[in-house]
């Protein structure tokens, strides 16, 4: 951002993927709760219904692992939460699609307003709907266990033994 950037409100968008055909299901709210989240997900079984099992890939935020949506996916077992590590976004092509958003769309958009901004978002939601691109990983395993194993490299030569595993503290007990 440049150094007169302004921000002028924000936004919530939950958003899903559907691997295979590459469509996007979302929708902007103002806050980022679990009542939100609880919204969408009624909105994804109105969008697929069926009994098809939906698999969801969700970060460890805390609205995901609200105890009311805890209730709502136990009723809806078609739902299939999927927790992936913190710090491991990427390993959610949801999260590809909204690189896509934040560098064609997002960035390139001055709002004035929060309803700019989320009216920016629907357009760019129907328009990649319109023709939609499924995400194909590239990378295979031995790749990306290469690709880790030289960073680990560069981290141990950077800070030796670091990437060692972390030792338990273990209290002792003393008697007087």
């Amino acid at each position: 951002m440049t150094h007169d950037y302004k921000r002028n409100g924000t936004t919530t968008l939950f958003a899903a993927l559907e691997v295979l055909e590459g469509r996007v299901v979302g929708q902007c709210y103002e806050r980022h709760r679990h009542q939100e989240f609880l919204k969408f997900l009624r909105q994804l079984d109105h969008e697929f219904p069926g009994a098809v099992p939906l698999h969801l890939v969700l970060d460890n935020y805390g609205t995901h692992k609200h105890p009311k949506v805890r209730t709502w996916l136990k009723r809806h077992p078609r739902f299939i939460p999927h927790f992936v590590p913190t710090s491991s976004s990427w390993l959610n092509l949801i999260e590809r699609w909204f690189g896509e958003l934040t560098g064609k769309r997002v960035r390139r958009g001055s709002f004035a307003n929060v309803e700019e901004l989320q009216q920016a978002i629907r357009e760019f939601l129907a328009a990649w709907n319109e023709r939609p691109k499924p995400f194909v990983w590239t990378a295979t395993v031995q790749m990306i266990q290469e690709k880790l194993a030289r960073c680990r490299q560069t981290l141990e030569q950077i800070q030796p033994g670091c990437t060692l595993p972390r030792r338990r503290r273990t209290t002792r007990k003393l008697s007087s």
